[in-house]
């Protein structure tokens, strides 16, 4: 498919495909379903929820598109031996990483919270990254993944946008990534840090990144994807 040219804030994004990465983050079970432990904190999931039909029209043209699609999950092991105390503690024991869940033990890998939402499942050969911080490249091999496969630019989406989607945009650009926030595929529990967050990523000629709309980003690759069809043989 090669270049495309994809209308953004504050400049168009262009990308080549081959070079190109679908980073998920964080479509889990326990941030996004009713019951999960994002209720369990009072949190409304609905909003979140609104991102899940965007992410799976990009998933769906990621892989048409043949791109590189990483899934993340936020998680720690069952020993907690990689959850640093000040982020046990911040929160009450009852509701602390690690206590029993609505979904089995809070933010805990192999636990059915920790999983990805079936909605969004990963396929066979997309690699899932189990990060243990707020950030997809903090103590985790994506970095590695993403150079053995020549990768430049992310594409990235997820939950959320203020925080895990934030992080990792802000380590992939001092990493040198050009990365490309799907602005609706992302979300959050409150709708001015979704908002706000988008905008501080393209602020001051996109001093992390672009935002763009899924449809945006679809229209490109469909575009893109019409013109290789119709070019004479």
């Amino acid at each position: 498919m090669g270049r495309l040219v994809i209308p953004a804030q504050p400049s168009p994004f262009v990308l080549e495909t081959a070079r190109t990465a679908l980073l998920m983050i964080d479509m889990q079970r326990d941030f996004l379903e009713p019951g999960g432990f994002g209720e369990m904190l009072g949190n409304d999931v609905s909003r979140l929820r609104t991102a899940i039909a965007p992410c799976r029209a990009l998933l769906d043209i990621a892989r048409e598109a043949g791109l590189f699609v990483i899934h993340t999950r936020e998680g720690h092991r069952a020993d907690l031996s990689d959850a640093p105390s000040a982020k046990l503690e911040r929160s009450p024991p009852d509701k602390r990483i690690g206590a029993c869940g609505p979904m089995g033990r809070i933010l805990v890998r192999g636990e059915p919270g920790h999983d990805i939402i079936s909605e969004l499942a990963p396929f066979p050969g997309e690699p899932v990254i189990d990060k243990p911080g707020k950030g997809a490249f903090y103590q985790t091999d994506l970095e590695l993944m993403l150079r053995n496969r020549g990768v430049a630019s992310l594409i990235v989406a997820g939950v959320t946008t203020e925080v895990c989607v934030h992080t990792t945009i802000r380590e992939a650009n001092d990493r040198g990534y050009r990365c490309l926030a799907a602005g609706d595929a992302c979300a959050s529990y409150f709708p001015e840090f979704h908002e706000v967050g988008l905008r501080m990523i393209a602020a001051q000629g996109g001093i992390f990144g672009s935002v763009a709309t899924r449809a945006e980003i679809s229209a490109a690759f469909v575009s893109a994807a019409d013109c290789k069809e119709e070019k004479p043989a």
